[in-house]
């Protein structure tokens, strides 16, 4: 497995790292640990978790009971220190942790603590904030997207004030570094900004949605990231499923995630299965399997920090570590190209 220090950071991170969402809902928590078993006997040592999982769905009764299957593998385990741990605080508007309540200096000391204590460790490795308090572009908002409500002075006086609570833990030594998720190319670089005049812990990395259907962070996103020092965390690699080909055809396997949510969070539309259909050709063309295919492009592009994976099945984990040793050649990459230009944003 291939390892890279993340950011700015000396926190080195597997190309792959685990994503955790659907432990406690589409998965048991002995399957959970039977997941972090395998990747880590894979090589990977990433494993990303948030203090409102799991989803499909997200409530009130579940709310943190990923975090504490994965605490639960580690009072099992004793094996911390193999783990590069993330987490995130959730925002306005998540009802379901501390009432909606906003992210600032006064919510972030009561989340930490809230996860440590799930998580059943000391420290959190990455702290991300899971989405922006001004609101985001992300999940199909960038279609009717309008920051015109927005108000500059305010949003920087949030920053420098959640970033000297960070601070504070960081000096605790209950997190080790800070990133952010589902955020802009103009807020990447404020973070920046604030840090460095603060003094408070700098972005090392964005978790936002990337993949061969999803490329909104291919201009403005990737400079900042490349420029910035801020690794990009792509979650949702394989479009939720999309790009396995498994929905091709009207066909909704049992326990998939679209048998749990139609829209696929506003990802089925008549352009994407074609999009789909564009890139199943390629892989076939290529004699690959698409979604090693899928998860090895997204390791190729130059602002990549790890790339976010999840699975509801040992045989499903297989399937996509097999894409970490993956070297897509030239021709596919040319080709994986010319599928996305013919079939550009199709959700």
């Amino acid at each position: 497995m291939k390892m890279k220090k993340l950011g700015s950071s000396d926190i080195e991170v597997s190309h792959f790292c685990l994503g955790s969402m659907t432990w406690g809902t589409q998965n048991t928590a002995e399957e959970g640990h039977a997941q972090i078993d395998r990747a880590l006997e894979a090589g990977i040592n990433f494993i990303d978790t948030a203090e409102m999982y799991p989803v499909n769905p997200v409530s009130a009764e579940t709310v943190g009971r990923t975090e504490e299957i994965i605490g639960q593998w580690f009072a099992r385990d004793k094996r911390r220190d193999e783990v590069v741990l993330a987490s995130k605080h959730s925002g306005e508007g998540m009802q379901h942790a501390r009432d909606g309540a906003p992210i600032s200096s006064d919510t972030i000391p009561d989340a930490i603590e809230g996860s440590l204590k799930r998580l059943q460790t000391d420290y959190i490795d990455l702290y991300q904030f899971h989405w922006p308090n001004r609101g985001s572009y992300m999940f199909r908002k960038n279609w009717g997207f309008d920051p015109s409500s927005q108000n500059r002075a305010e949003t920087i006086a949030h920053m420098e004030d959640a970033l000297g609570a960070l601070q504070r833990e960081v000096e605790r030594g209950t997190i080790r570094a800070f990133g952010l998720s589902n955020e802009s190319a103009w807020g990447l670089t404020q973070w920046a900004a604030v840090a460095e005049r603060t003094g408070g812990p700098r972005p090392i990395s964005v978790q936002n949605e990337y993949s061969l259907m999803c490329r909104l962070a291919d201009t403005d996103v990737s400079e900042t990231c490349v420029n910035e020092q801020i690794d990009m965390l792509a979650f949702s690699p394989l479009a939720a499923g999309l790009l396995t080909g498994k929905y091709q055809g009207g066909k909704v396997p049992e326990g998939s995630r679209l048998s749990i949510n139609e829209d696929l969070g506003g990802r089925v539309t008549p352009r994407a299965f074609e999009a789909v259909a564009a890139y199943l050709e390629v892989a076939q063309k290529h004699g690959l399997d698409p979604v090693q295919m899928a998860l090895a492009w997204c390791d190729t592009r130059p602002f990549m920090g790890s790339v976010i994976f999840g699975a509801t099945s040992l045989e499903q984990l297989e399937v996509a570590l097999g894409g970490a040793e993956l070297t897509l050649s030239d021709e596919v990459l040319s080709d994986l190209d010319a599928a996305h230009k013919a079939h550009p944003m199709p959700y």
